[in-house]
């Protein structure tokens, strides 16, 4: 079933955002800021894993310039904060870190080897059980991230659902076209942008990292542009 991975995979999440949710009104602040750290260590590590993969560095750092360059020029950080906030109002939300959630989910569950390879290797027909595998391990992330950020969590789903299920349509369309290369640098970058989300979740030093985004579009781009010369 094409797809199928990626509904398992939004399906997890929200059951395990709603146990999280829960779960996380009845732990001390403690704990929840133990877990809280350990979360942002763990992004740290995971970021570095995936940043070491790639291997055109001209590419990675010219797509992270150009790519801040764009988003710091349309404002995508304010835009997404008002958005949130408008979500907020309309839910009633209370929770400060919603959008931290949202961005924080988005990031862990999106930009990595093994949703790039699951959703292309579903859209060639090849099966789901990397995404399988995927759903089974975001669904227990998701608790121990919406026992600390809510709901932002939990809306993850959507963008969740648009960037992996368009990575298998286009593999279903273009499968034959997307190079090994491709997955490597935008891995690789993609770690990068996790290590700064990282240190954004210890409160080491704020990074605006959604106006980063683009960069995974223009590695792409100078991957694509640098395999035609």
């Amino acid at each position: 079933m094409l797809l199928g991975g990626t509904i398992l995979n939004v399906i997890t999440v929200v059951v395990g955002s709603a146990i999280g949710m829960v779960v996380g009104n009845r732990i001390p602040k403690k704990i929840t800021k133990g877990v809280f750290q350990a979360l942002g260590l763990f992004t740290l590590v995971l970021g570095v894993n995936m940043a070491i993969k790639g291997q055109m560095l001209l590419a990675i750092v010219f797509s992270l310039i150009i790519g801040t360059i764009l988003g710091e020029w349309m404002s995508i950080e304010k835009a997404v904060d008002g958005l949130s906030d408008k979500i907020k109002n309309r839910l009633k939300l209370k929770n400060p870190k919603f959008s931290e959630g949202l961005l924080t989910a988005f990031l862990l569950y999106c930009i990595g080897s093994m949703t790039i390879l699951g959703a292309i290797d579903e859209g060639m027909g090849n099966g789901s059980e990397i995404l399988m595998t995927k759903a089974i391990m975001d669904g227990f992330s998701s608790i121990a991230l919406a026992s600390v950020f809510g709901l932002g969590v939990g809306m993850s789903v959507i963008p969740l659902f648009i960037f992996q299920g368009g990575i298998t349509l286009l593999a279903y369309l273009l499968g034959d076209f997307i190079a090994a290369d491709i997955i490597n640098e935008l891995t690789a970058v993609g770690g990068i942008l996790l290590v700064g989300l990282g240190i954004n979740i210890l409160e080491i030093k704020k990074i605006r990292i959604m106006n980063m985004l683009p960069s995974l579009i223009i590695i792409i781009i100078m991957v694509w542009a640098s395999s035609l010369f």
